[in-house]
């Protein structure tokens, strides 16, 4: 298996090499040459597998042998002892239509954990392996960010810098990142949103001098692991559901989605051959998404607070990856065309493009009245509380799914974590008791303006370079 860039300006590279590599060199994105494809019996095998099994399984068809056998499955079984289940994404079924795929079992309460505690173990396994710094960075939207805090705080040879959006974020995750005093981990709060933070690191990533420099990782969705991490799910929840209802009925799944990283891993599970009908991209009012598979226009628009504050993104990075297989793969294409979203503020695809995004994808944008319409009626009807972005999936559930079709929502996030909203509705929830404890604990962050320079002046510092 050797990775490419979806600009085409990079040699082919293993699989060791392209998740250090985070962002490809010449500002793409690294996706495997040639994707796997799985045959039914295969598939049927896996049926029985645990989830650190199935794992295994799918990441043998990536890594080259690069990790030995033994060395991954003891990575995975490290990755998921801190999960509160042994099922790791336990699927609960609502009704004779709907599915929830529980994504929030981790350390941090958000679907973040499933790829992110394995990539801690990763970055502490290469930088072992070849006595190599490790410098993480990344931004966060609220979840990424205590995920990839957990996964490599304490950990030799690795530091972490994150940035998050100032007050963009809810209580719980600001907490659960700035009450974490490891001297390898740096908190900058950005006053800006976090379509300014990302900006920043793709510009330090795109900066190949400095981006050596320091040693650079990335940690977000960017980095082909993270994709490959979730892939995993999407096969164990099809395989979870009611053999009858897989038997019987199309089967789709609803996501989450702000970054279009989650959902571009159903889209590769697909690819590789998993069953699935339609791919549902759930958004909040900052709807380019599902604009885009409506109209055929990526245009970001203005930015919208909501009550699902981890889909508060206008810029989804993980689109070029979309867009490169949309565009049969032509390199040359997908640079025109993200040159022209730089230049042009937008990319408007042809009717006969756009007709091929509508059959791989349905999408809806929930309000924030929906939001918590939802939140209310699921814990009245099924007593099952709806975290405000699992909300979004279940609207986008209700508007697209027809009545020969089964759907698996994704809860991404335990509602904990935004009692916010979950308050506007009139519920009063336990809190788990990691969640409690965070409210008494003093934080440490620094506050910077959205600026470059400055914060370039904060890396320095936390790296070691004064």
């Amino acid at each position: 298996m050797q990775y490419v860039s979806t600009r085409g300006q990079v040699a082919p590279k293993g699989f060791i090499d392209t998740v250090l590599m985070g962002l490809a060199d010449d500002g793409g994105l690294m996706i495997p040459a040639e994707i796997p494809v799985i045959s039914p019996s295969t598939l049927e095998t896996w049926k029985s597998l645990s989830y650190e099994e199935l794992f295994q399984q799918i990441f043998s068809y990536y890594i080259n042998d690069e990790i030995p056998a033994e060395d991954l499955k003891a990575m995975v079984k490290r990755s998921y002892a801190s999960f509160r289940t042994p099922e790791v994404t336990p699927v609960k079924k609502i009704n004779d239509s709907l599915y929830i795929l529980e994504l929030f079992h981790g350390p941090t309460f958000a679907f973040k954990d499933v790829a992110l505690q394995f990539m801690g173990e990763f970055y502490s396994y290469v930088s072992k392996k070849q006595n190599e710094i490790i410098h993480i960075l990344g931004a966060t939207s609220g979840d990424t960010g205590a995920a990839a805090i957990q996964g490599v705080r304490g950990k030799e040879g690795i530091k972490i810098c994150i940035l998050h959006p100032h007050q963009k974020v809810s209580k719980i995750q600001e907490l659960q990142m700035t009450t974490v005093n490891d001297e390898n981990v740096l908190n900058l709060s950005v006053k800006g949103n976090f379509d300014d933070c990302q900006k920043v690191i793709k510009d330090l990533f795109a900066d190949l001098d400095f981006k050596a420099k320091h040693h650079l990782r990335a940690i977000n969705s960017i980095n082909f692991v993270r994709i490959l991490a979730q892939t995993v799910y999407y096969f164990y929840a099809y395989f979870h559901i009611d053999a009858e209802a897989q038997a019987s009925k199309k089967v789709n799944i609803s996501v989450p989605s702000g970054n279009f990283g989650n959902i571009f891993s159903g889209f590769l599970a697909k690819k590789m051959g998993l069953p699935i009908h339609k791919l549902i991209i759930a958004t909040n009012e900052n709807n380019i998404l599902e604009r885009f598979v409506r109209t055929g226009e990526y245009k970001p628009g203005d930015f919208k607070s909501t009550h699902s504050p981890s889909m508060d993104i206008q810029v989804a990075s993980n689109f070029e990856r979309y867009l490169y297989y949309l565009l049969d793969e032509n390199v040359e294409k997908v640079s025109e065309y993200m040159k022209q979203l730089q230049t042009e503020g937008k990319i408007v695809v042809s009717p006969e493009l756009l007709a091929r995004v509508q059959a791989d994808f349905a999408a809806y944008g929930a309000s924030n009245e929906e939001c918590l319409k939802y939140i209310g009626d699921y814990n009245q009807k099924y007593d099952y509380l709806l975290d405000p972005h699992t909300a979004c999936g279940i609207a986008a559930y209700q508007e697209c799914s027809e009545e020969d079709e089964v759907t698996i929502t994704f809860a991404t996030a335990h509602p904990a974590k935004f009692d916010e909203a979950i308050a506007l509705c009139m519920i009063e929830q336990k809190f788990p008791e990691e969640i409690s404890a965070l409210l008494t604990k003093p934080q440490y962050q620094h506050v910077v303006d959205h600026n470059q320079d400055e914060i370039v002046r904060e890396l320095e510092t936390f790296y070691g370079d004064k």
